[in-house]
């Protein structure tokens, strides 16, 4: 009897956590993002036997499960190198990371700043900033025809699936995960993911590490239709 061969299972790359955008050498423009289902979909992953790597932005938390490659970034730049380095080499992405839109733009050379901490004064100061990279655009300009990619939108309720569907299409995302502002930085999350033919799946509020579960079944599946 011939042994059946093992199970191949995708290749999976999660980006988790927040970025934090210098403003000098001590001080930085941050999230209250935690990482925390980025992890749980990584661990539970890993646990199925994928081969994961997550890209974990500065968050106190970090996964349990050694079968994980782990890799830490900073910034939205740092993710954006880790992307280009990692993405070719993967099959699908999960795109949890809460990148920051905005970022310090750097002092100048010879400014009273450029050289590490600004000075406390009994005066304002003016902060300005410039727009970061889209990350998950970028990725759709190099992404090979059979990768599967998730992204996510956190949004208020009331623009929250119009928003979700906008960025669904406009970033040519396989599946999105839209979930309320209120469950930033939150053990529970209440979402709803969408593709390109409509909702999905529309579930109760639940703890990341189950719904991380759910987010992995429609995942395999999604994948599995694309490399047909």
């Amino acid at each position: 009897m011939t042994t059946p061969p093992p199970i191949s299972f995708p290749r999976l790359l999660i980006t988790a956590g927040p970025t934090h955008e210098p403003i000098d050498r001590v001080r930085f423009i941050g999230n209250r993002s935690s990482g925390r289902l980025g992890i749980a979909l990584a661990e539970t992953a890993a646990k199925t036997g994928w081969s994961v790597r997550l890209l974990l932005g500065p968050t106190c938390l970090t996964p349990s499960d050694s079968r994980i490659d782990l890799i830490r970034f900073q910034t939205a730049a740092d993710l954006e190198r880790l992307l280009q380095t990692h993405v070719p080499t993967c099959d699908c992405l999960v795109m949890a990371a809460a990148v920051a839109d905005y970022r310090p733009k750097p002092p100048t050379a010879g400014s009273p700043d450029h050289q590490g901490k600004i000075k406390r004064t009994d005066q304002p100061i003016i902060l300005e900033l410039e727009p970061t990279n889209d990350l998950l655009a970028g990725v759709a300009t190099y992404r090979r025809p059979d990768q599967t990619i998730v992204g996510f939108a956190l949004e208020p309720r009331a623009r929250m699936l119009d928003s979700a569907r906008s960025k669904l299409d406009r970033k040519k995302l396989d599946l999105i995960v839209a979930n309320p502002l209120d469950t930033m930085d939150s053990p529970i999350i209440e979402a709803t993911i969408i593709s390109p033919n409509g909702v999905v799946y529309a579930g109760p509020p639940l703890a990341k590490e189950r719904f991380a579960q759910t987010l992995l079944i429609l995942l395999t599946s999604e994948h599995a239709r694309r490399a047909l």
